[in-house]
């Protein structure tokens, strides 16, 4: 099959959670034989040498085209009333090689990777002219219910960024009710997604769910030095973005301080690109290390002793927790950060709401030394049964090679 794929970023190299999704569903499509054409916008030249990496990385096609001025961008979503996330995702000349391609009538089938690039599609007269059977299958990766989660930045946000937000979940929610109208078959990462957002449709059998899968080949156990008085706590993400950035300063602000009183040489280190000042002037605490870029987070997590993953909003499914329990790190997070990962409470992770509840979490696996060997037993064996890439995107073949094309 020929398939087109409309990529929000170039997805390489896959170093953050929608990038590691779509690099393991391109790299799963190539090695089934398919011929594969992504289709991606940019804004700086350092991502020309991600997708000419891509290339060598994968016998795949990548094709990249330049967005305008952020500022311009932005505003025009506003004067043309767009969600402000698809209008700084639009290129017309990524646009006009896509319905170029469209045109010549060669490809089976269209994967779109976020509700984003939905439009391109919307904008296409082919394919808005053409019944299901004459036109190419399309599939649409939500990965998250997008606008779900601005609902949640404008709850916890004031004025004037609590009207934006609103206005933000407002036009996404419409970009994804027209496409469920428009694809053929629809993916989200977590049942809960599907939920959230099939109580808002007349029906939702095009609705299916498409977890999230690790490489255990990188990410695997180590064994860690016992050093329950100088105990390792770690966070890792891209740490401007809003829920990792709360996450972080709710654990510093509510918990950091009750820990350092009873293990004085503990340490908390943040690692993960592009820190907000916030982040970085929590770096100046004793005890928090905040590393920015890191090469290769696999090492800070088989060098931690506990991953806290206290999320007070988000959406989907949280690679780093993940990773963290391929790595046989015991986790500890809140019931939101669990969201679409299976793992038993008590038996794989520990699920703390509270700060009390975090604290005394975190007590049972300092002091507990045989419950955290349990935990780093199980959670490898967990993601082994559970997040297998090639079990999960079996799925995605099946949705793309079900039909016979004309």
């Amino acid at each position: 099959m020929k398939i087109i794929i409309l990529s929000h970023r170039v997805p390489f190299p896959p170093n953050k959670g929608e990038k590691i999704r779509t690099f393991h569903q391109i790299q799963y499509l190539a090695s089934r034989g398919h011929n594969v054409v992504v289709l991606s916008p940019y804004e700086c030249a350092e991502e020309l040498e991600h997708a000419a990496a891509l290339e060598k990385k994968l016998p795949i096609e990548v094709q990249m085209f330049p967005l305008e001025s952020k500022w311009f961008r932005l505003a025009r979503g506003f004067t043309t009333n767009q969600a402000l996330t698809a209008s700084c995702f639009y290129s017309r000349k990524l646009q006009e090689a896509f319905d170029e391609l469209i045109g010549s009538g060669s490809f089976d089938a269209v994967l779109c990777t976020g509700s984003a690039m939905a439009p391109y599609v919307f904008r296409n007269p082919e394919l808005q002219q053409s019944g299901p059977q004459s036109r190419p299958r399309l599939l649409m990766d939500f990965m998250d219910l997008d606008s779900d989660k601005w609902k949640q930045y404008q709850a916890s946000s004031a004025p004037p960024m609590s009207v934006i937000y609103g206005r933000e979940a407002k036009l996404v929610s419409e970009i994804e009710k027209q496409s469920y109208e428009v694809f053929d078959e629809c993916f989200f990462v977590s049942a809960n997604e599907i939920d959230l957002f099939s109580a808002q449709l007349p029906e939702s059998s095009r609705l299916r769910v498409l977890g999230n899968g690790i490489d255990t080949d990188l990410f695997f156990p180590r064994r860690r030095a016992d050093r329950p008085n100088k105990p390792v706590f770690l966070f890792t993400g891209v740490m401007n973005y809003k829920p990792n950035e709360d996450a972080v300063q709710w654990f510093v602000d509510s918990i950091w301080d009750d820990i350092k009183a009873e293990w004085p040489d503990a340490q908390f280190v943040v690692a993960g690109m592009d820190p907000s000042p916030k982040i970085k002037e929590l770096g100046k605490k004793p005890g928090i290390v905040v590393t920015g870029f890191v090469e290769d987070i696999v090492p800070y997590y088989q060098q931690a002793d506990v991953f806290v993953s206290p999320f007070r909003f988000a959406r989907g499914v949280q690679n780093k927790i993940l990773q963290a329990l391929a790595c046989g790190l015991p986790v500890i997070t809140t019931q939101l950060g669990l969201e679409g990962i299976n793992a038993k409470p008590g038996e794989e992770v520990l699920v703390a709401n509270t700060d009390e509840e975090f604290s005394e979490a975190i007590r049972l696996l300092l002091q507990d030394e045989e419950l955290s060997k349990r935990f780093s037993e199980r959670s490898p064996k967990y993601i082994e049964r559970n997040h297998s890439w090639e079990r999960i995107l079996a799925d995605l073949a099946a949705a793309l090679e079900t039909r016979d094309f004309v």
